[in-house]
């Protein structure tokens, strides 16, 4: 396991704060990427990178977010994908959105969630899913632009 400070847990601990409930953080990080079986791919843009969410860096070290995403890359419960800068856009950039299954897609607002369990609204999630995903790159060329985030600050 990582235990280096990354963007999920300080996102999620900031979202905690702000709304007040309780901070299970660590708890629930286990529990996705090691519990239950379950297959999370995460497709972000390469803005999110450069957004800082943790401690900044110190010299010649990856920052923490940076850290935790080539760790967990290697992990069988984890596809992580970037949208570079340099991507033909073929879906615009969108709020966060969550597709489980075929069967809910989840939309997060600041103060709400949506969730769509229609066919059509599941369908055009789908659709913006898989173009995003046709836009990000991974492996090696992921790996190349989180290393390059920390040549950036």
């Amino acid at each position: 396991m990582c235990h280096a400070p990354g963007l999920a847990t300080a996102l999620m601990k900031q979202i905690t704060k702000f709304e007040g409930t309780p901070n299970d953080v660590a708890a629930r990080i286990v529990r996705f990427l090691y519990e239950g079986g379950h297959r999370y791919v995460v497709l972000m843009e390469e803005p999110v990178l450069h957004h800082r969410t943790t401690a900044p860096p110190t010299p010649k070290r990856c920052p923490g977010s940076c850290t935790t995403f080539l760790a967990v890359m290697p992990l069988a419960s984890v596809s992580l994908g970037i949208i570079p800068f340099t991507a033909q856009r073929t879906v615009w950039p969108l709020e966060a959105f969550y597709v489980h299954d075929d069967t809910m897609a989840i939309v997060e607002t600041l103060t709400a969630e949506i969730k769509a369990t229609q066919p059509r609204g599941l369908a055009d999630y789908a659709k913006a899913f898989a173009g995003l995903a046709e836009m990000a790159v991974h492996g090696d060329a992921a790996r190349a632009l989180i290393r390059g985030r920390s040549a950036l600050e």
